[in-house]
Parts: structure tokens; sequence; C-alpha cells
């Protein structure tokens, strides 16, 4: 095994972790690992799209989030191709030094932007 699957398959692990613990989320496999509530996607694991070279979780987050994510540390954080314009963000993992629960925080609030408010409040209950 190659130390890029390894470091693939360990952010799959990690990823399927943080996500799961949410109410009511649904994990999608198929070209990509993706994580949604109520059919409505907010997170994905991405390994090398369309050739970049990354490993990547893109994630829903809000506008102002991405903006500020992206100037404060441009080698960690991108604005990923289709879903950037939305607001979404992209966390690089294949960078040394990742801050699993800084990922986790990102999860959650894009968990949170989509999520109706009964689940929200679930969340804030466990």
């Amino acid at each position: 095994m190659t130390d890029a699957t390894r470091m693939a398959e360990d952010a799959q692990d990690r990823m399927r972790a943080i996500c799961l613990e949410f109410p009511e989320v649904n994990e999608r496999a198929g070209w990509r690992l993706s994580f949604e509530v109520r059919g409505k996607n907010f997170a994905s694991l991405m390994d090398d799209h369309h050739g970049d070279g990354r490993l990547a979780i893109w994630c829903k987050a809000d506008r102002d989030t991405q903006a500020a994510l992206v100037e404060v540390d441009a080698n960690r954080f991108f604005v990923p191709p289709y879903v950037g314009p939305s607001g979404w963000v992209g966390i690089r993992l294949d960078v040394s030094d990742v801050d699993w629960d800084e990922v986790a925080e990102l999860l959650e609030d894009g968990y949170r932007l989509l999520a109706p408010r009964r689940l929200v409040a679930q969340l804030d209950g466990r």
C-alpha cells in the first residue's frame, strides 16, 4: 500500500467518524465519498479531482467563512471548482499537520447550514 493510499484511507475513516455522528446523515460512496443530510450533500472527499493532485474535503460553508479561510491560509484552504461560488471550501488533507479538530468544526458547520432546525437542535442536545 502506498503512502497516498494510506493517507486517503485514513482520511476516509476520520471523515466518516466525524460525519456519521451528526443526526440522520447518510454516506454515499461512488467515485467519491460524500455525506448528506435529508438528500443534501454537505461534504465530499476528493482524491486527485480531475488531476489536481490534492487529497481534500470539499465542505459546505458560507461565503464569508470561505473567504476568511482562503485568505488566512491559502496553502490549506481553497475555493473548489463547481461548488465554490456557492460558498463551499476545500480543505487540503495532503499537507503536514492537518488539524482534525478544525476539520470536524468545519464539517459540523456545513451540516448545520443544510440540516433542518429539528436536527440542528438534536445535534445541540448531544
